[in-house]
């Protein structure tokens, strides 16, 4: 009778953790002995970050990244997780109905509605920066932990009643591995020329394409040329239709367009697009 497969690798992960090689060797060849398809070592790796941690042990997934590049993974509507090469972990748009599976090593939060910030954020965030002030008022950060710097710019939103909210907003800005990337927020208005100072040369932004609740199109279309990032990364298309006219509109503006096959790109300098781009992926990985 073939041994419980799940058992071995649990083993294995045990025996790795605790030193003990040569035990985790055998576990591995009594593996490989009832292994039926070749993709089961991979899907070994693949789930390994998934399994239960020993008590006591802190879990940790960081992706094998060289020094100047950052994986961004899209878990959905504005949330993403950008990973930095020595492990720093981001979620953006940190909430609690979409969030990535290990909690961040920083989360941002934008205070348009509740699917942008947290009401109970995840205890092990060692730094949890708001999009805007709760006490009104301006908010800044400029922070920077182990290889990332993160920043931000206060813009103005729309609240539900249609009045203007002073600073209810925030770009935040991540320098990352010779990159700059911006998470546009819950933009509601085109960019004055000071925040275009303050934000500098960005390589990747990450827009809400809803042309609804954020930016109409028109407006969108000249923010993005204003910012001039060589990579647009679509969020926020939850309204039906809403992909569809974005990618109409970013095909008459000279964008190429690549549709992802997977949620998660791994970005570097070396690999930004020559001509503007817009990078559609799909949300997964919450």
């Amino acid at each position: 009778m073939a041994p419980d497969v799940t058992e071995i690798l649990r083993g294995i992960q045990r025996f790795f953790r605790t030193g003990r090689l040569a035990a985790a060797m055998a576990a591995i060849a009594t593996l490989s002995m009832f292994a039926q398809p070749a993709f089961a070592v991979c899907q070994l790796v693949a789930d390994a970050p998934y399994l239960s941690p020993l008590p006591g042990e802190a879990r940790v997934w960081q992706a094998n990244l060289e020094a100047g590049e950052v994986q961004v993974r899209y878990i959905g509507h504005s949330t993403f997780e950008l990973e930095t090469p020595k492990g720093v972990r981001i979620a953006t748009d940190y909430n609690d109905s979409v969030r990535p599976f290990l909690p961040p090593t920083v989360a941002t939060m934008n205070g348009a509605h509740t699917t942008h910030y947290s009401l109970n954020p995840d205890p092990e965030i060692e730094h949890l920066l708001y999009g805007w002030n709760p006490e009104g008022g301006p908010i800044d950060h400029d922070l920077t932990v182990e290889d990332v710097r993160i920043r931000n710019i206060q813009t103005n939103i729309r609240g539900w009643d249609g009045e203007t909210r002073r600073l209810g907003n925030s770009i935040f800005i991540f320098e990352i591995a010779d990159l700059c990337i911006a998470h546009l927020g819950h933009l509601h208005h085109r960019l004055t020329q000071e925040d275009l100072t303050r934000l500098g040369q960005i390589d990747v932004v990450f827009a809400a394409i809803d042309n609804s609740s954020t930016l109409r199109l028109d407006s969108l279309m000249e923010v993005l040329d204003s910012v001039g990032a060589a990579m647009v990364i679509p969020m926020h298309f939850h309204f039906a239709g809403a992909l569809q006219a974005f990618l109409g509109r970013a095909s008459e503006a000279g964008y190429d367009i690549v549709r992802a096959d997977t949620s998660t790109v791994i970005i570097s300098r070396s690999t930004l697009p020559r001509k503007k781009t817009a990078y559609i992926m799909m949300p997964g990985g919450a």
